[in-house]
């Protein structure tokens, strides 16, 4: 058994890491929740309510991005463990590992399917008229939301292993 590193430097870095997972698990949440209903109502060819039009307002979605800073603490907490963990403790790898897909898939396939989405909901008329809705609208949709439920997933076992430390 390894001594538990301490100190009020490392609690807040521990706390800044677990920020940063759930900042990563509420939008990713979020996102396929919202894209799911998007393609509900699209389907349904019923209008889209403001909120969603907020939503899909273009931009970044920096609260998204916040999960980079999940690997960036969490290097720090290994420095600051005193060697209590390793880059080479197995968990340690597959957290990484786990990260490493959700990321890929998050700038690959949710993120660019959200810009997109962003620019298609601007365009469409006001929220109280049914839109008119192309197949690439709704194909945008289905990938933002399905690659939001697989990063959760990615997202959700990285935290199983964090805390398991197998």
């Amino acid at each position: 058994m390894h001594h538990q590193p301490g100190g009020a430097a490392y609690d807040v870095v521990l706390l800044l890491h677990v920020a940063c997972v759930l900042a990563g698990l509420a939008t990713t949440l979020t996102a396929a929740a919202t894209a799911s209903r998007l393609r509900r109502l699209l389907g349904a060819g019923r209008p889209i309510p403001e909120a969603l039009h907020r939503y899909f307002q273009p931009g970044v979605n920096w609260a998204g991005r916040a999960m980079y800073g999940i690997p960036v603490f969490g290097f720090a907490l290994l420095a600051m463990s005193d060697g209590a963990y390793a880059l080479r403790d197995g968990w340690v790898l597959a957290g990484l590992a786990l990260f490493a897909a959700a990321a890929v898939l998050c700038e690959a396939a949710l993120w660019p399917a959200e810009r997109r989405l962003q620019a298609a909901v601007a365009t469409l008329a006001a929220p109280q008229d049914p839109p008119t809705v192309s197949r690439t609208i709704a194909g945008d949709a289905v990938v933002m939301a399905r690659s939001a439920c697989v990063a959760l997933v990615l997202l959700l076992a990285g935290v199983v292993v964090m805390v398991a430390q197998p």
